[in-house]
């Protein structure tokens, strides 16, 4: 019986059949009903109202409808009457009308006899209960019962649904409940209905993962029945229900891969024979392979283990990739398309190729290559295109995981790609070009280096080939390989590789053509001045490409013209170009001038183009910023375009479209437009190379990007990449602003609005990485403000920022060591998500240091009373077992000695043992900080620390006399040991005894080569020497004249300091009585130019 007045369900029965007519019209005027009169006016009558048509509508349609309807409606949001806060609609509801629809939905649930309408129900009555879960404040507790209850239904289709719900809601499942839930799953994997028995798996995977780890070990003995539910399913050939069954143990598998680990030989001779099993759909054979490839991300050890996995996936991987151009023998459809991004996923031979870098990447060259080329030769000289064409694919995949052990090996992996480059068959060319390209960034340095003529005389003629898409490909290698190359390898080449480039412009297919562009502006780039002889053959032929008037199908064609020109244009410089600068950016200003469609590229082109325009002409560029300016600030202020999707219609309509990305949160989907976010981004990017390269040109543009743009920008949260490009803004807009006024009124204005903004992201930014770039802003932006800046309040909230900071590091070091010793009790690498978090924290803890090191340096004692709030941590971190801990105290206890000058012996009882350890330690970098700052405070620190000082000696020659000491790692501790000790001996000698025998053992401690700033120190003590005519130099003069030259050819002397220590190496000759000519004649040809040159 209804509780509704009469007349309420006729109407609401009406509006229902209206929201599902045919005609539009009608449909949209329902629409508006349904908001405005029911929704908006009396929302508890519509939810009770659709709760009784659920229950008591005789058509089944009928009541689906209504349980599709109240289920959105109830995820829509509104504020609550009672309390003024915005909340989804149910809770909105009093707990009357809650509690009477949840009372009729869980009665209509128990007797609907319709499955696809109990399905509905179900679905209504799971959004309820998550609502509840999320906000934490009310139970339903006669759900759980009625769950309970229909998981033991007679009827198949209402255990399955019960499952659903449980799957949907795993929250409702409490503590109080784990015995119960423990039986009930055991139940459902043994169900003897297959619907339910992958209801059941599904459901405990969505439980298991709601938990915390520690929680989920109870719940490891399950995993036996859950693995027997597959083999029947796929004896039946079901490849529907068995894909199911698998993305669930994927889920798990991601979850608690450990779980598996008894059991797990057995699942990879499963997952192998259901990923060898043609006879099964693609789909379900790639998320075998995929359920295989997610232990490798998440326990690559226990893979390794395995005696079968690794061969057996690597097989099953190439056996993938050979499935490809069915139907296609001799690729005339592959090649006639012109469709080069088409999506090609959800492919076998995709499939495995990117499986086959997942290995490669987890486990490693040791346990890959192996396996794998025990195939490639085999492969490589069969007669069957597609396998020569897996094997090269292969050789692609591999190569970046497989780094290490692959680039000693590189003479024998391109004995087997470059013949490729001949095949006779297109798509072997293409996979030889493809991995010829890879390899060229994998092995960046040493390809370019070791096998330019290797790889270049090989692939130059590929552009030659008959088919558009081979050539276009050879192109795009090109790209790869001449990106990393020095200019010194590419000039022999570039003759033929620019003429071949050139005919490619001269074939029909357009995109070879934009392709040959792109290759064109690369070879440019990296070619530098070397391509100023090609400027006129070239240049001509861009102008004409941008003079034509281009139909729509060429826009994009244009675009790459136009990034080539600006490309050679910084490549050869304003000089080369003479007027053309000029004509090339007035013709930027006709194209910008023309373009009137919001998807044509030219657009995002041209703003990267009138980048590298600034960067050519500098200050004389200025002119054509108010034509620049407007649209990237219009580009750079877009907001952020987000929807939040209601139902599974619009989740597809926004999946069919490009730009977007799709985030679940608390049972809804969140559609954010992506490809906004990445052009604010780059516009941003673009504004900062204005303001660097423009600096007080760029001043009338400043105040409004940076209150409008930059600012904002800092708290930009939809979009971790525009927070980072707003944080490099920030230093050079105030830079620019500073150039022009100076640091008086003005300037004064807009760094008090800046610098209040930048410290408060400094408390509320939530990535670690993100994190260490706004102190990067922050001290960057007090570097450009400059002395006393930062007053008593600022410099106190900076402190409680880094307080806060450190705490959360603190902490996540804990989690991670017991993380740490939970996976060495399995035998367990640290998984490559924690080595990322370790290196965003060494980089968070490095920039914070810069930062303390820039308040130090211009507020000097003044930031010593707020510094020492962090007492604590500084003492903590001193005494860690982590050197990066270490460090970071050291640094900071550098930074008070060399700023806070006499008055840092306050902190003498904090300083002076950890100085001491740190000079003994065994990590290079520590040992680098703690022989810096015992310099330092010689040099600043006054008469308190020279006893100190004095005593540290034998620690510093120590330091230079350890066993590598000359090698890469230790090479800048010992170095700042030596000017160190040369500090000691200028500024506190009084308190040395034997300062002549000091000296002495001193010069042996040179020469410095590699730390430019422990050289000046250094060799000014030496010059300081010479000038005394001191006996220790005047003995070894030979030694001394030689150690000059070596770090004036190093460069870590210049300046001012070069020429005065060049004038005591002068003197050295005469008053010892050297043989300039023959010590010259000692050191390497190149150096001996250099140095000759410098004495003049």
């Amino acid at each position: 019986m209804s509780v509704l007045p009469a007349g309420v369900l006729d109407n609401l029965r009406a509006l229902l059949r209206e929201l599902q007519a045919p005609d539009n019209v009608v449909r949209t005027g329902a629409e508006d009903k349904l908001n405005k009169t029911w929704v908006a006016e009396q929302p508890e009558v519509l939810m009770m109202g659709l709760a009784e048509l659920i229950q008591g509508e005789p058509e089944a349609g009928e009541r689906s409808y209504a349980a599709v309807l109240f289920r959105r409606i109830s995820m829509r949001t509104r504020k609550d009457p009672s309390t003024g806060d915005t909340k989804e609609h149910f809770l909105t509801l009093s707990p009357d009308v809650r509690h009477a629809t949840q009372a009729k939905l869980l009665q209509a649930f128990s007797v609907e006899s319709t499955s696809f309408v109990r399905n509905k129900i179900g679905d209504a009555v799971a959004e309820i209960a998550r609502q509840y879960t999320d906000e934490g404040k009310e139970v339903w507790p006669e759900l759980l019962g009625t769950l309970f209850h229909a998981s033991q239904s007679q009827d198949s289709s209402v255990r399955e649904t019960a499952f659903r719900i449980f799957e949907t809601t795993p929250g409702i499942i409490e503590k109080q409940h784990e015995s119960a839930v423990l039986e009930v799953f055991m139940k459902g994997f043994k169900d003897n209905d297959v619907s339910v028995r992958l209801a059941a798996v599904a459901a405990f995977s969505s439980f298991f993962r709601s938990l915390q780890k520690k929680a989920q070990q109870k719940y490891f003995p399950l995993i036996p029945e859950i693995l027997n539910v597959l083999p029947p399913i796929k004896e039946s050939g079901d490849s529907d229900d068995l894909t199911k069954g698998l993305i669930a143990l994927i889920e798990l598998a991601e979850a608690a891969p450990k779980m598996f680990k008894n059991h797990f030989h057995d699942l990879v001779q499963f997952s192998i024979s259901v990923i060898q099993d043609k006879e099964l759909e693609d789909a379900t054979r790639q998320n075998a392979l995929e359920l295989m490839a997610t232990f490798a991300d998440y326990a690559p050890i226990m893979c390794k283990k395995d005696p079968t996995y690794t061969e057996s996936m690597v097989t099953q991987c190439l056996s993938l990739m050979t499935d490809v151009g069915i139907d296609d023998d001799d690729a005339a459809e592959w090649n006639a398309t012109e469709d080069l991004d088409m999506d090609e996923s959800n492919f076998n031979h995709v499939a495995g190729e990117q499986c086959m870098d997942r290995l490669a990447n987890k486990l490693g060259g040791q346990a890959l290559l192996m396996p794998t080329f025990a195939w490639l030769p085999r492969m490589m000289t069969s007669s069957a295109w597609r396998d020569r064409h897996a094997a090269l694919m292969a050789i692609s995949a591999i190569s970046e995981g497989c780094r290490e052990l692959m680039e000693g090996e590189l003479d024998k992996v391109l004995d087997l790609v470059v013949p490729a480059l001949r095949d006779p068959h297109p798509r072997v060319r293409w996979a030889g070009c493809n991995a010829l390209g890879q390899m060229s960034t994998d092995f960046a340095g040493v390809m370019q280096n070791k096998y330019h003529q290797v790889v270049l005389p090989a692939i130059i003629p590929v552009l030659r080939s008959a088919e558009p898409r081979v050539q276009s490909h050879a192109a795009a290698a090109l790209v790869n390989f001449c990106e990393e190359a020095e200019k010194e390898i590419l000039t022999p080449y570039l003759d033929t590789l620019l003429e071949n480039l050139l005919n490619l412009l001269r074939l029909p297919k357009r995109f070879v053509q934009e392709q040959a562009l792109s290759t064109i502006a690369t070879v440019a780039d990296s070619a530098e001045e070397a391509f100023s002889t090609y400027y006129s053959g070239l240049m001509p032929l861009l102008f004409s490409v941008l003079q034509e008037d281009q139909s729509r199908e060429y826009r994009l064609l244009r675009a790459k013209a136009m990034e080539c020109a600006t490309l050679i244009a910084l490549a050869v410089g304003k000089q080369r170009m003479g007027q053309d600068a000029v004509s090339l950016v007035q013709l930027l200003g006709k194209i910008q001038g023309s373009i009137t469609d919001a998807d044509d590229p030219q657009s995002s082109y041209l703003l990267h183009c009138w980048g590298r325009m600034c960067r050519v002409l500098g200050q004389d560029f200025l002119p054509y910023l108010p034509h620049v300016i407007p649209p990237l600030v219009e580009l750079a202020g877009a907001k952020a375009d987000i929807q939040l999707l209601d139902d599974e219609e619009q989740v597809a309509q926004i999946e069919s479209e490009e730009g977007w990305e799709l985030v679940p949160l608390k049972g809804k989907v969140i559609g954010i437009k992506t490809s906004t976010l990445d052009d604010k981004h780059m516009a941003i990017e673009l504004i900062v190379i204005y303001a660097q390269t423009l600096q007080a040109g760029f001043e009338p543009y400043v105040t409004e990007i940076m209150k409008k743009i930059a600012l904002p920008g800092l708290g930009f949260f939809f979009h971790d990449p525009v927070r980072v490009a707003s944080a490099k803004a920030v230093p050079q807009l105030l830079s620019a602003y500073k150039a022009s006024h100076g640091v008086q009124s003005q300037f004064q204005q807009l760094w008090a609005e800046t610098i209040e903004k930048v410290l408060e992201v400094l408390s509320t930014e939530p990535a670690i990485e993100t994190l260490a770039e706004m102190y990067q802003c922050f001290y960057e932006s007090v570097e450009v403000a400059g002395k006393g800046s930062l007053n008593s309040q600022q410099m106190g909230i900076f402190i409680e920022s880094a307080k806060t900071v450190l705490e959360d590091y603190q902490q996540r070091v804990k989690e991670r060591e017991e993380e740490a010793r939970d996976r060495a009790q399995d035998g367990e690498d640290d998984p490559e998500d924690i080595l990322f978090a370790i290196e965003d924290d060494q980089t968070l803890l490095s920039d914070m240091n810069k930062a303390f090191h820039t308040i130090f340096k211009n507020q000097g004692v003044g930031f010593l009373e707020h510094w020492e709030r962090l007492m604590p941590f500084y003492n903590a971190f001193i005494h860690h077992q982590d050197a990066t801990q270490r460090q970071w105290a050291l640094c900071i206890m550098d930074d008070v000695l060399e700023f806070c000058g006499p008055q840092s012996w306050n902190y003498s009882q904090h300083i002076i043992q950890p100085l001491i350890d740190g000079i003994r330690d065994d990590v290079p970098a520590n040992r680098q900080a703690a022989t810096y700052g015992v310099g330092v405070v010689a040099q600043k620190g006054g008469e308190a620390w020279s006893d100190f000082v004095a005593l540290s000696l034998p620690e510093l020659f120590h330091v230079v006399q350890r066993p590598n000491a000359r090698k890469d790692d230790d090479v800048f501790a010992t170095e700042n040991a030596s000017a160190s000790i040369a500090k000691i001996l200028h500024y506190n000698s009084s308190k040395v005894g034997n300062v002549q025998q000091v000296v002495e053992a001193w010069v042996d401690t040179l020469p410095v080569v590699n730390d430019e700033e422990a050289a000046p120190y250094a060799y000014s003590f030496l010059a300081q020497l010479i000038d005394q005519q001191n006996p220790a130099v005047l003995s070894k003069g030979a030694k001394c004249f030689n150690d000059i030259c070596l770090a004036l050819d190093a460069e870590t002397l210049q300046g001012q300091t070069a020429q005065r220590i060049i004038q005591s190496a002068k003197n050295l000759v005469q008053i010892a009585q050297l043989d300039a000519n023959a010590l010259l004649s000692q050191l390497p040809p190149e150096a001996q130019g250099t140095v000759r040159a410098m004495f003049g």
